[in-house]
């Protein structure tokens, strides 16, 4: 290819979060000049994937397979600890779960495949992991058993990733300009030779380079998209993550004639702290963010506004089921719901539910703590159903939370599949939820180099994607940790692609 005298990197890389930084990582390592140019400040920079608790779902079949991955492998905990396995053909199942009858995808067989093979090359170049132990894990027996298939997160979670691999482009000797937002790309002969940008100020600019990968996220971030796209219930949900990621990536992409590929009505959602603040509350910490969600309700149940269970709460770990009940919630009259526990759980919830934040009401008798339920008009309505799943519950099956332990309701009309515990300890508590939503999965279709692909199945020469921008790989629904790791998967491969072409 030959350079344009006006070129200021051989590959430009739009975002900076998990996906884009491995795309600009394995470009570099390919030999290729690499530029990231970020819309956000040098404070909110990073994408999703700062607002995230930085868990990773990948393929390993041993103790021995994390080893290399872990930034303490001294921990004394690990002697006690039962990671168990994920393999191959159970991540396979999991998806396959949310797949809505469909069979695997191609997007999906490669995520799978080279999981493992991608943390590894995370870990070589410096990025660590830690056991999610607080999370993932429950003491018994005194052993610390993992369940659900989700073991380890990123030192420092999804801040700590994002710090971490940035840290690693720089030194590698790439360059990032902030307050630099995309609008356009530049094609020349039907190959996209740079892209048009603009400050904060809206002064515009023209980038050249050898090749653009797109690594700027969905459109979760676009009341207008979500509406379009998932359902007009969806511009009342809270974003969870960046206020940036309004689908300009894909809006560029589309205008050259790449296809939308993938399921444009799903979206990773989980419910959240109704209180919450749009953006995931952007005047707290980072790492604080993470503890408006609310997803223990596998301990309890949730009652929306009629009154009503509305879901199985305990169908699965909630890492499998988080996304589906966010949704759920979200469709609910009034668009909230009520998560309501009772004394027996609270050493089991996690700490977002002891966070400083966290609104919740509290009494001594169901009675009381019905009457304090906002927005459910109908009392009765909301004791009944409360004293209906007391008297359904199985009470000859042991309680186990680190397993699918059957102990469900019997007679229902919708059952409580696991985990289900009678309310009868007080104090009572209750937590009002809504849905908070963190990334959508329609996005672009692209080839096993990164090449974003025409409705023809043709490559736009010059033009690759990753992250959020790659669909085909989630459906109804993902099995969780799944996000960060596809976004670290197909950036790795877009890097390299786009170098190779260079």
């Amino acid at each position: 290819m030959t350079k344009n005298p006006n070129t200021i990197a051989d590959i430009i890389v739009v975002g900076s979060g998990n996906a884009a930084l491995c795309a600009g990582i394995a470009a570099i390592e390919k030999g290729a000049d690499v530029l990231i140019i970020e819309k956000a400040n040098e404070e909110l920079a990073g994408g999703n994937s700062k607002y995230t608790a930085g868990a990773m779902r990948f393929v390993y079949n041993s103790n021995e397979d994390l080893m290399p991955l872990l930034k303490s492998p001294e921990d004394t905990r690990l002697p006690n600890t039962d990671f168990g396995s994920y393999t191959a053909d159970k991540f396979r199942s999991d998806l396959l779960g949310f797949n809505d009858g469909r069979a695997l995808s191609v997007e999906q067989n490669i995520l799978i495949d080279h999981s493992y093979e991608t943390m590894l090359w995370l870990a070589e170049n410096g990025i660590k992991f830690e056991p999610i132990y607080e999370r993932q894990s429950f003491e018994k027996d005194g052993r610390f058993v993992f369940w659900g298939g989700l073991t380890l997160a990123a030192d420092g979670e999804g801040v700590g990733l994002v710090d971490a691999e940035l840290e690693v482009f720089k030194n590698k000797g790439g360059r990032i300009r902030y307050n630099c937002s995309g609008v356009e790309l530049i094609t020349q002969n039907n190959t996209v030779i740079g892209i048009k940008v603009e400050d904060e100020n809206g002064v515009q600019d023209e980038l050249f380079a050898g090749a653009i990968i797109l690594g700027s996220g969905g459109f979760e971030a676009s009341s207008e998209l979500r509406k379009k796209y998932i359902g007009s219930d969806w511009d009342k949900a809270k974003v969870r993550g960046t206020p940036h990621n309004t689908g300009q990536g894909l809006k560029m992409a589309l205008e050259l004639g790449a296809t939308e590929y993938g399921f444009y009505k799903g979206c990773h959602a989980t419910p959240m702290d109704l209180h919450m603040k749009n953006y995931g509350n952007l005047d707290i910490p980072h790492f604080e963010r993470k503890n408006y969600r609310k997803i223990c309700y596998f301990l309890g149940i949730m009652l929306n506004a009629n009154g009503e269970r509305f879901v199985d709460e305990g169908i699965d770990f909630r890492n499998y089921t988080y996304a589906q009940f966010g949704r759920a919630i979200i469709e609910q009259p009034g668009h909230f719901a009520w998560q309501i526990f009772d004394a027996k759980v609270d050493d089991l919830l996690y700490g977002e539910y002891t966070f400083h934040d966290a609104h919740f009401v509290e009494a001594d008798t169901l009675d009381e703590l019905v009457d304090k339920l906002d927005g459910i008009e109908d009392k009765n309505a909301a004791r009944a159903t409360i004293d209906e799943f007391n008297n359904a519950v199985d009470p000859n099956t042991s309680f186990d939370p680190t397993i699918k332990d059957g102990k469900g309701t019997l007679g229902l009309k919708l059952a409580k599949s696991n985990w289900a515990q009678t309310f009868d300890k007080p104090p009572f508590k209750a937590y009002p939820v809504t849905c908070g939503i963190t990334f959508t999965y329609g996005g672009l279709k692209v080839n096993e180099n990164g090449n974003v692909l025409t409705e023809k199945g043709e490559i736009i020469d010059g033009l690759y994607a990753c992250g959020e921008l790659v669909g085909g790989v989630f459906f109804n629904g993902y099995p969780g940790g799944s996000g960060l790791t596809s976004g670290a998967v197909f950036g790795r491969r877009a890097g390299y692609g786009a170098a190779k072409s260079i």
